[in-house]
C-alpha cells in the first residue's frame, strides 16, 4: 500500500468526515460531496478517484465509501452458506489467466458423474448450504445444453429446497448454441429444470481490447451483455464480477462498472458487484510476461470505494472476495465500501489451479467472528440476499 496503511487510514476516520474530505483537492472534494448528495458518478469522476494516490484522498475516499455503505445498507455484514460444483474442467478454451482447464485425453481432466453432484448437493445441505454454485469446463464432446437440464434436475431431484445458482452468461450462450435454440428459450428451459440464478462470471473486463488478450476464444463483451439481460427478462437474476489486476487499467474498470450500472438501469436483475483480483501465479497470462502480479492492496482498496460510489443506487451489494484476498484483508474490505463477505464454498478448485493460498472452506463461525471483530453485524442470507439469521451479540433473530 505505498506508505498509506490501513491503521492510518482508521485513525483519520475520528477526524470526521467532513474534515477528511475538506482535506483534498478540490475536484476529488466535489465528486465525493456530490456522491454524499446522491448524485451519479461519472466515468470520468471514477477515473478521477482511481488516480488518488495520496493518504489524503485515500482516506476521504474510503471514509466516504464506508459512510454511504452504513447509510445505504446499514451495519450487516451478510455471507451465504453454499458449496461450489466445478462439475467439469474439461475445455478447450484456453483463457490466459486460467489454470483450472484440461484439454480432453489430459490424466487431470474429470467430469463429475450425476451420482457425484447429488451426493454434493446432499452433503451441502446437510451441513447447513442453501445454495450450490454451477460452473465447469467448455467442450463440445463433453457437455451441452442438454447436460445443463440434466445436472440442474439432479440437484432439485437430490434437494428440492437447494438454490441452484449456476453456469455463467458464456456457458449459456454455449449451451444454447450447442442444441441449436434461442437463447431467452434456453434459458426458459433451465429455469423449468431448477435454475435460480447466474453467476455474473465470464465478464473479466467488458472490453474488447482487454478481452482479446485474455479470451481469444469467449463471447464478446456486447454479447456477455446481450445474454444477461435475456437471462433477466426471463426472470432469472445475476450477481456481476469484474476480474482485473492483467493487462488493464483504471480507466478499462469505470467502463466496466459504468456498463454494469447500465445493465441494471434496464433490468434491475442484479443482485451484487464481486470485485476479482487477477491470482496470477500459475497463468499462461502471467508467464508469457503480458500480466502484471493482480492488482495492488492500494487498487483493491480503491476499487471496493469507488465501486461503492459509482454503484450507489443501482447495485447495493458489494462482496469481498476470501478465497483471492486472503479472510484478514477481505475483512479490511468491509470498512472501506463493501457489506458481503461472499460464501463458505466448502470446495472450490479455479483460483486454487491459479494460485490461489484460499479456497476450500470458510466456516460460518469464522465469518461471524471477522465481521464481529469490525463491529458490524453478522447475518446468513439466501442467494437473493434475503436475511436467513441475524446474529446480534450472540443472539440469533
Amino acid at each position: 500500500m505505498h506508505e498509506i496503511t490501513k491503521e492510518k487510514l482508521l485513525e483519520d476516520r475520528e477526524l470526521g468526515l467532513d474534515r477528511l474530505i475538506s482535506r483534498v483537492n478540490g475536484e476529488v472534494s466535489r465528486i465525493l460531496k456530490k456522491s454524499l448528495s446522491g448524485g451519479e458518478i461519472s466515468v470520468e469522476e471514477g477515473d478521477r478517484l482511481f488516480e488518488i494516490e495520496d493518504h489524503e484522498g485515500l482516506s476521504a475516499l474510503t471514509a466516504t465509501a464506508d459512510y454511504i455503505r452504513k447509510v445505504d445498507v446499514g451495519g450487516i455484514v451478510t455471507y451465504v452458506i453454499n458449496r461450489n460444483i466445478n462439475f467439469t474442467n474439461i475445455c478447450n478454451q484456453w483463457c490466459t489467466f486460467c489454470n483450472f482447464m484440461a484439454p480432453k485425453g489430459n490424466p487431470d481432466a474429470y467430469i463429475l458423474s450425476l451420482e457425484e453432484v447429488a451426493d454434493k448437493t446432499r452433503e451441502a445441505w446437510e451441513r447447513g448450504a442453501t445454495e450450490v454454485c454451477m460452473q465447469g469446463g467448455i467442450h463440445e464432446d463433453v457437455v451441452d445444453g442438454y447436460y445443463y437440464a440434466t445436472v440442474l434436475r439432479t440437484v432439485k431431484e437430490a434437494v428440492p429446497q437447494m438454490h441452484a445458482h449456476s453456469f455463467s452468461p458464456f456457458e449459456l450462450m454455449f449451451g444454447a448454441q450447442s442444441i441449436e435454440m434461442e437463447i431467452e428459450d434456453f434459458i426458459r428451459m433451465l429455469k423449468d429444470a431448477g435454475l435460480g440464478t447466474i453467476p455474473g462470471t465470464a465478464a473479466e473486463i467488458l472490453d474488447e481490447e482487454v478481452r482479446s488478450v485474455l479470451v481469444t476464444k469467449k463471447i464478446s463483451a456486447d454479447t456477455w451483455v446481450k445474454t444477461v439481460k435475456a437471462a433477466h427478462r426471463v426472470g432469472i437474476r445475476s450477481t456481476s464480477t469484474i476480474m482485473y489486476g492483467h493487462v488493464d487499467t483504471y480507466r478499462h474498470w469505470t467502463r466496466h462498472i459504468a456498463l454494469l450500472r447500465d445493465i441494471q438501469k434496464d433490468t434491475g436483475g442484479i443482485t451484487e458487484f464481486v470485485p476479482l483480483r487477477f491470482i496470477p501465479w500459475n497463468t499462461r497470462l502471467y508467464k508469457s510476461g503480458k500480466a502484471r502480479e493482480g492488482p495492488t492492496d492500494l487498487d483493491q482498496i480503491k476499487m471496493y470505494a469507488v465501486s461503492r460510489l459509482m454503484l450507489r443506487g443501482y447495485i447495493n451489494n458489494v462482496q469481498v472476495s476470501w478465497v483471492k484476498q486472503g479472510p484478514e484483508f477481505a475483512q479490511f474490505c468491509l470498512m472501506v465500501g463493501a457489506n458481503d463477505f461472499g460464501g463458505t464454498l466448502m470446495e472450490e478448485r479455479i483460483s486454487r489451479a491459479a494460485g490461489a493460498n484460499h479456497g476450500q472452506y470458510f466456516p460460518p463461525e469464522d465469518f461471524r467472528r471477522l465481521i464481529t471483530e469490525i463491529g458490524r453485524i453478522p447475518a446468513q442470507r439466501t442467494t437473493t440476499y434475503d436475511i436467513i439469521k441475524v446474529f446480534n451479540n450472540g443472539e440469533v433473530f
